[in-house]
């Protein structure tokens, strides 16, 4: 009996030695941030704690993931951080990172929250450590001052405050809001740009129907985004297939669903027999004159002045304590906490990134029956053709978001409450209770900015 004993007591002995050198190999392996530039120094962190482990189109999986009890677990996890962020394609090789991707990186490395419990378990030692985490921290908040416009006392904070203008033509966007509510852009005469973003309702399609209404009462896919705060959008359209305002501009008067199926030559013929008009687009455009590059060019320049700033949220990040009161406090400390300004992140609050509707379950197989699925709902995929794009949309900007209902590329959620709940479900994998939805939505309300034409 001794005997047996002596020989259990040798065997735990011998399994905390091997659990010790494990830990102390793990630890010694990534003690040490490596010389380089900041955001190698981030690769250098994500790598040793097993970021590229899950979130990358082809895994560097370790030897137990083929394991009969690991491969299941392995192969959930490995797709679920795929759908959530593909890690490798947006920091590796010298990829700048975009503003989302900081904030995501920044929130799980502060939070403690990668790498996930049960590969710590596994990874005895891995988890960020203090010199890590400021190493992501200094990188973020350098990226943010100088790459995307935070001043020092912002940069901290995943958004920051619309500001007061951007650098716009005046001549030339008073010509575009004149562009910008010409009918004779469509091939009947009865759609302007104005039709489906309606200024004065928050700057995108009527209310009254899921998606935007068309030439001959016909309706596309898509609900119309906001044509509000768009100039700080990364690319235009839920599915990014518009580098910018000038190029999305373009798009509709050629669509046949939109505004008739016709040309841009047509479109300028048609418009030149306005001699009035010619002899303007001449005099702001010399030597080009009235074109399909400077009818959207002007229409651009008139959408950069679409901003609202001012909003009482605005007000609180600048100081200003009892601009919201404190259930909107809460929501924006929910807001954060829960990781939605992991993706709403920037000065538009989104717009930054595409991300995938349906991380933790299958948007589209429980969507409403009465919503067939179409090309739209492939999101960036009908752009780029490419599988790994498929379900990812643009996320959509935050501001004045109370007056854009309904609400996701496809118009499925009538209220903001369901729009909240939803995406904690589809993105977070969270059951919001009524008290955390009535705050983020109290956040949301404060969002709402200034310009002379909403309605206010």
């Amino acid at each position: 009996m001794k005997k047996c004993h002596s020989i259990g007591l040798l065997v735990v002995a011998c399994a905390l030695v091997a659990a010790g050198v494990l830990v102390a190999l793990r630890v010694s392996s990534r003690q040490a941030i490596p010389e380089g530039t900041a955001q190698e120094q981030v690769q250098a962190v994500l790598e040793h704690n097993g970021c590229f482990v899950c979130h990358a189109q082809e895994p560097n999986l370790p030897f137990y993931a083929k394991l009969p009890v690991m491969k299941k677990v392995m192969a959930k996890h490995t797709s679920t951080a795929l759908r959530a962020v593909d890690l490798e394609s947006r920091i590796v090789g010298g990829v700048p990172a975009d503003e989302a991707v900081l904030s995501m990186v920044a929130h799980v490395t502060a939070n403690g929250e990668m790498p996930i419990s049960q590969y710590r378990m596994i990874h005895w030692g891995s988890g960020v450590g203090a010199k890590e985490k400021r190493a992501v921290a200094e990188w973020v908040y350098d990226n943010r001052l100088n790459r995307f416009g935070y001043s020092d006392s912002e940069a901290s904070e995943p958004v920051r405050p619309v500001p007061e203008t951007v650098p716009y033509d005046a001549a030339k966007a008073m010509l575009g809001e004149a562009m910008y509510n010409d009918t004779r852009i469509s091939l009947d005469g009865t759609i302007s740009c104005a039709s489906c973003h309606i200024l004065k309702d928050g700057g995108d399609s009527d209310p009254a129907h899921r998606t935007s209404e068309g030439i001959y009462g016909q309706f596309g896919g898509v609900n119309a985004p906001t044509v509000y705060n768009a100039v700080f959008n990364v690319q235009q359209f839920w599915n990014g297939r518009a580098a910018d305002l000038q190029e999305q501009a373009a798009g509709p008067p050629e669509n046949p669903v939109e505004m008739g199926d016709q040309t841009w030559d047509q479109i300028c013929e048609r418009l030149r027999e306005d001699k009035a008009l010619v002899k303007l687009f001449e005099s702001l455009y010399p030597g080009e004159g009235l074109t399909r590059n400077t009818v959207t060019g002007a229409i651009a320049e008139f959408e950069k002045t679409l901003i609202t700033p001012d909003a009482p949220f605005d007000r609180y990040l600048k100081g200003e304590t009892d601009a919201i009161d404190a259930q909107a406090i809460e929501g924006y400390d929910y807001f954060k906490r829960f990781a939605c300004a992991s993706c709403h992140t920037g000065v538009g609050i989104g717009g930054t990134s595409f991300e995938r509707l349906g991380i933790f379950a299958d948007y589209f197989a429980e969507r409403s029956e009465d919503i067939e699925y179409c090309a739209d709902d492939d999101g960036l995929k009908g752009f780029t053709g490419k599988d790994a794009d498929l379900h990812r949309f643009k996320v959509p900007g935050l501001r004045n978001v109370a007056l854009t209902a309904p609400y996701f590329h496809d118009g499925s959620m009538a209220t903001l409450e369901d729009a909240v709940r939803a995406m904690a479900r589809y993105e977070l994998d969270r059951d919001l209770s009524d008290a955390e939805v009535t705050s983020l939505v109290a956040f949301m309300n404060s969002l709402t900015g200034q310009s002379r034409y909403l309605a206010q």
